[in-house]
């Protein structure tokens, strides 16, 4: 957008999101000078505006509110005149000590749809549906970490019958020098959902043999087979061994065909990357409003990253079914920043450089447009990270903001399809869930053509309608359920990152 010569006309520069801000989005870089109308304000640039960052509308003296979204983002650190660059170098963040109000009643649960769309995939037993038809070779520790990755190695996926779409190695640092506790429990509910996932046709957990995190943890079920580098006689024999028990899981497999199952089985995990300032107006509103048709449908969608969160808990709250999912969720809040405290931070500390350089000020600009990609329907349950999510609906699940972990816990509960939205760009996938990637802005999906699936730009340019592009995300949502590969898979990315949260020992 930068490179951009010719100017727009005045009155389509920038967006302004809601009647009551005082401040809006720049679609391209803006000299200083130019003319800008918005909502019937003039203005004249007085600074040079960079693309997504905020021009003011008004003045704002010295202390008064920053609004965007029809809320305060923030303080003017001194006087903001109309026409002014707005960014961290004018604007404070003071935490709102105001107290929430909690949901009196109970929101009813959303209804049954009479007529739910469809797509084609693998029924499992315990009445979920997988989007692909994976095998897991995951490992307990990180001293079967090369073990997991030498047996999947042995089955690259050209050589896999149609129905079988990967052999997929899940190694990590961590089982071993782990401590029994809260630590241990994180790892091993992670682990669990995962090998016991709706993406997974059957599994297998490689241990070293004398790690905290044993492989007999999870040796349960007909679906499920495990050993261990100690008792197979070393790494090579445990690869060959475990790569025997895969052959025979792949010949099974082979044998599961798609078939129509309702929307209602899809549970959609959400996630944003690199977000910008133009996420909060074009792909996370658009994939808000595909969240809401898939939960008229009958299916799930599940908001993490719990930091990204602060600053909008009222606008969760207000939705939430009833006071005891506000509580969990708020308690939820309360919990990570007691977790952050020890080591000096706080939900502040984000930002990351590259959002500001993307046009966000502060946490609370970022968390606002982040709770956008939701939709607007009632959160009906709040869970732990990696729990798995049994509720219909929007739901919330308690994650950290960095992607990979994110989007492991996320997937551990149960989500077999991921919607990640970015403004920047991002190249993050995960290897049993397709994730298809929507770029903010049109820059990035031109730049990052092999990454990107939808342009959701074409909103700030005026191509499209938030709408419009959010159909398209709930029909490509529907096409990737029934096969159709995003970027991330054509390209082979596999993130797999567990949330560590204790002590080393």
């Amino acid at each position: 957008m930068e490179g951009i010569v010719k100017l727009p006309s005045a009155d389509t520069l920038v967006i302004r999101v809601h009647p009551e801000d005082n401040v809006a989005v720049a679609r391209v870089a803006i000299p200083a000078g130019q003319t800008v109308r918005c909502g019937g304000v003039t203005v004249k640039a007085r600074n040079r505006v960079p693309a997504g960052h905020k021009i003011a509308l008004a003045d704002i003296p010295a202390g008064g509110p920053v609004v965007r979204y029809g809320a305060a983002i923030g303080q003017a650190a001194a006087p903001i005149r109309a026409g002014e660059y707005v960014h961290e170098h004018n604007v404070t963040l003071e935490a709102d000590s105001a107290p929430l109000e909690l949901p009196a009643g109970e929101l009813p649960e959303p209804p049954a749809a009479d007529s739910s769309p469809s797509y084609l995939g693998y029924p499992r037993p315990d009445g979920r549906a997988g989007t692909r038809n994976y095998i897991a070779v995951v490992a307990a520790s990180n001293c079967a970490a090369f073990a997991a990755e030498l047996t999947a190695s042995r089955f690259p996926r050209e050589s896999l019958p149609e129905n079988v779409h990967g052999v997929a190695a899940f190694p990590h640092g961590y089982g071993c020098g782990t401590t029994a506790g809260p630590d241990l429990e994180l790892l091993r509910r992670t682990i669990r959902g995962l090998i016991d996932h709706p993406n997974v046709a059957f599994a297998v957990v490689l241990g070293l043999g004398c790690e905290l995190n044993q492989v007999s943890a999870y040796l349960d079920g007909d679906r499920i087979a495990g050993l261990t580098i100690q008792d197979a006689g070393g790494t090579r024999a445990a690869a060959e061994k475990a790569a025997e028990m895969v052959g025979r899981m792949v010949e099974q497999a082979a044998a599961m065909k798609r078939v129509e199952v309702p929307a209602s089985k899809l549970v959609l995990g959400l996630q944003c990357g690199g977000s910008d300032a133009f996420s909060g107006v074009t792909a996370n509103p658009a994939l808000g409003m595909c969240c809401d048709r898939l939960v008229a449908a009958g299916g799930t969608v599940v908001l993490g990253e719990t930091p990204e969160t602060f600053g909008a808990e009222s606008l969760l709250v207000r939705r939430a079914r009833n006071r005891e999912v506000a509580e969990a969720y708020l308690g939820m809040v309360e919990r990570y920043k007691a977790y952050l405290r020890p080591y000096g931070s706080t939900f502040e500390d984000n930002p990351s450089p590259g959002n500001k350089e993307g046009g966000l000020t502060n946490i609370l600009e970022k968390s606002l447009g982040a709770v956008a990609k939701a939709g607007t329907t009632p959160l009906m349950a709040a869970y732990e990270y990696g729990e798995r999510v049994t509720a219909r609906g929007f739901v919330f699940m308690n994650t950290p903001g960095y992607d990979p972990v994110s989007l492991t816990g996320i997937a551990a509960g149960g989500a077999n399809v991921m919607a990640f939205t970015t403004g920047r760009g991002s190249a993050t996938g995960f290897p049993t869930v397709p994730v298809i990637k929507i770029a903010s802005n049109s820059s990035t999906y031109r730049r990052m053509s092999d990454d990107m699936d939808i342009d959701a730009g074409r909103i700030a340019e005026g191509g499209a309608t938030v709408e419009e592009v959010g159909r398209e995300i709930f029909e490509l949502v529907l096409r990737v359920a029934s096969g159709e590969k995003t970027c991330a898979e054509r390209l082979g990315h596999d993130e797999f990152v567990p949330w560590r949260i204790g002590p080393v020992l």
